[in-house]
Formats: C-alpha cells, sequence, structure tokens
C-alpha cells in the first residue's frame, strides 16, 4: 500500500462562462503510479429548488498537455509520510489537451446534494507517468455561476 494525500479545493468560482474546465489534475512522478480512492463536490451558492441542476463530469487520463489550473501541495493524510511525487492542480478553465486520452467515467451529480464518491479496490483509476495525466473535467459550465469545493483522495505507490 502507498500513501495517500489530499488535494482539495474551497469556496472558488465556476462560471457558467467558462464552459468545461478541469476540477482536478494529476500529474505522477517518475516511477509512482497513482490511483484514485474518492472523490468528493459540493456547492454553496444555490440551494434553492428553482436553481437545482445536473452537472456532468468525465474522469480522463491521457492528456499531455496541462490546463491552467491552480497548482496544489497534496498533503498527505499521515503527518508522517513525505511529500507526494506527483504535481496536482484544481480549476483548470483552460483544459488539458493533446495526447492520447482514454474516458475512464462519465457521471452526473445534482448540484444541491453533491458527490461523494469512494471507490472499490478494484474500480480505482489509476495513471502512470508514461500515461500523462488524470483530469477530473467538468463538462459543461452550469447554467449561472457556483461556489464550489472538492476534495480528491490519491494514493501514491512506488
Amino acid at each position: 500500500m502507498g500513501r495517500v494525500y489530499t488535494i482539495e479545493f474551497e469556496n472558488i468560482s465556476v462560471t457558467n462562462a467558462n464552459g468545461d474546465a478541469d476540477l482536478f489534475e494529476i500529474a505522477p512522478a517518475d516511477d509512482k503510479p497513482c490511483k484514485v480512492l474518492g472523490l468528493f463536490f459540493d456547492q454553496i451558492s444555490d440551494v434553492g429548488d428553482a436553481q437545482e441542476e445536473m452537472l456532468r463530469y468525465r474522469v480522463i487520463r491521457g492528456h499531455t498537455t496541462s490546463g491552467n489550473g491552480t497548482p496544489v501541495t497534496p498533503a498527505p493524510l499521515n503527518p508522517s509520510d513525505a511529500a507526494a511525487g506527483f504535481t496536482a492542480k484544481f480549476y483548470s478553465a483552460t483544459i488539458a489537451s493533446v495526447g492520447s486520452p482514454v474516458n475512464l467515467h462519465s457521471g452526473s451529480f445534482n448540484i444541491r446534494t453533491g458527490l461523494g464518491l469512494i471507490l472499490p479496490p478494484k474500480m480505482q483509476w489509476q495513471v502512470t507517468q508514461a500515461q500523462g495525466l488524470l483530469v477530473v473535467r467538468l463538462m459543461a459550465g452550469p447554467a449561472d455561476d457556483l461556489t464550489m469545493s472538492g476534495t480528491m483522495y490519491v494514493e501514491e505507490l512506488g
């Protein structure tokens, strides 16, 4: 078993004008594959029935050109663990591109209830440095701007 890290963003504006965006992006280090253990999203700005909507997302492996997101330092769940070898970003309005992308998962979530997804061991999304990036992409912008938070749990092997 490898070391487990959390990547998170809190209280960011996800805008309708930006359209699709990469909510998370991870780039594994050499000889240190990564796998996603869990994924969580929620929002605090649209809370009424009339504002309810479903947002589509997709998990993609294989892009080689990074998006323009905000770099974030993965935090180890065990405070004694070493710093992560992989790099991470959150909310790229210019999405990752180029490469040989492979869609691993597509779904949607209700913005009022959010998304809480813990992946069983045989279903965890994995990526190596040779395969490029792993991104979690919002497939279209929300009907109106949202204030969102999100957390991804990543295990680094090797």
